[in-house]
């Protein structure tokens, strides 16, 4: 037995840096999330090296959690770039959402009053930033929104994964040309969708949730084929 301890004491100056990494992952992440990183960015070491005052192997380290959440891709003699997703990549994305936020929706007789809240503070957002024209911010408050009502469900595993979709999402949401016109008919179904959690038909809702759902999948992929073309 002690040699195992010998080797975990061996391998300590690891946690440090996947201390450091994963800090990082998260920021980079909530940079994705929030719009400000772009799909097709590239991401310099020696940039962000010294932007984040981080060594270029905790970089690496935070590249690699990166590409395990299908964030980032690595390619061969020109670097680490935000991922730009394929139409299979928003269908996958879909079905978990769907699976996810259904599961929120049907919670909702036993939701506690916090995760209520957070439904209607998302959505009180995205309205705020809509009446300055903020679609950016409207489509971060629209992530929120979602996530919220996976939240439901008060599952401490649903919110992990909702969390780490929430950034795919938004490279997703970049597929589409106009923010405006990919937001605003959304958040209008956003408001529907909010109106019948609180009045706690739970069936309607489900049914408006899907359908949202494949609406503004085919959205997305419509205008991920048409860039195509």
């Amino acid at each position: 037995m002690t040699g195992v301890f010998d080797a975990l004491a061996a391998d300590r100056g690891r946690i440090e840096r996947a201390s450091a990494a994963q800090r990082v992952a998260d920021l980079l992440r909530e940079h994705i999330t929030e719009g400000r990183l772009s799909p097709g960015t590239r991401l310099s070491e020696e940039a962000l090296g010294e932007a984040l005052t981080v060594s270029r192997n905790t970089l690496r380290e935070a590249f690699r959690l990166l590409a395990d959440q299908r964030l980032v891709v690595h390619e061969l003699n020109r670097g680490v770039f935000v991922r730009v997703l394929e139409p299979a990549d928003v269908a996958d994305i879909y079905t978990l959402r769907l699976a996810l936020e259904t599961a929120g929706v049907r919670a909702l007789s036993s939701a506690t009053p916090e995760r209520l809240a957070a439904v209607r503070t998302a959505l009180a957002r995205a309205e705020a930033a809509e009446a300055f024209g903020d679609w950016v911010t409207v489509g971060t408050a629209d992530l929120h929104f979602h996530q919220a009502i996976a939240g439901l469900a008060g599952s401490r595993r649903i919110d992990e994964c909702m969390a780490r979709l929430m950034a795919e999402l938004r490279l997703a949401f970049a597929a589409v040309p106009s923010a405006s016109g990919l937001h605003e008919p959304f958040l209008r179904r956003n408001q529907t969708l909010a109106g019948l959690l609180e009045s706690g038909e739970i069936d309607d809702a489900e049914v408006e949730l899907t359908r949202y759902l494949d609406d503004a999948r085919a959205v997305i992929v419509r205008a991920m084929t048409d860039g195509a073309a």
